[in-house]
């Protein structure tokens, strides 16, 4: 199944992309581009609810609803933490705006079709994981929305 168009466009780009150079830097320039959950959204200390469990960069997740569709934010607490920004800008990218069922095209895959089989054990676990919870609280945002 392919994943919403944005991130589908960056999935296509990356697989193009036969030197792994340009692959990082594609990656880190999706990084640069991450913007701090807003303050309308959350303020920190942030709830512990809103964390992704076993993430190294300390990634925070909070999916809203505006009508039908979703928007994400995130919050990345490590400085240095380049690949879970990168994936942040990646599915707030691909997600907002979008129909809350579109995070069911999601899977746990998409971390090795961005970043390739080279990352540790506990950065692929992170990663996964905030893709799963984007899942997770779009799944419950869309229990919440009253049905026609």
């Amino acid at each position: 199944m392919p994943y919403p168009q944005a991130i589908q466009e960056i999935v296509d780009l990356l697989r193009a992309l036969d030197d792994r150079t340009e692959r990082i830097q594609v990656l880190v320039s999706l990084a640069e581009r991450f913007r701090d959950v807003s303050p309308e959204t959350a303020i920190r200390p942030f709830e512990e609810s809103r964390r992704v469990p076993g993430c190294e960069s300390d990634a925070f997740v909070w999916v809203k609803a505006v009508g039908d569709n979703m928007f994400v934010e995130f919050a990345v607490e490590n400085p240095q933490g380049v690949s879970a920004k990168a994936l942040a800008t990646v599915l707030k990218l691909g997600l907002d705006g979008q129909p809350i069922e579109a995070a069911d095209q999601l899977d746990d895959e998409l971390v090795f079709t961005l970043f390739g089989s080279g990352l540790s054990m506990g950065k692929n676990l992170g990663l996964t994981n905030m893709v799963r919870a984007v899942r997770h609280q779009a799944v419950s945002l869309h229990r919440q929305s009253p049905r026609p």
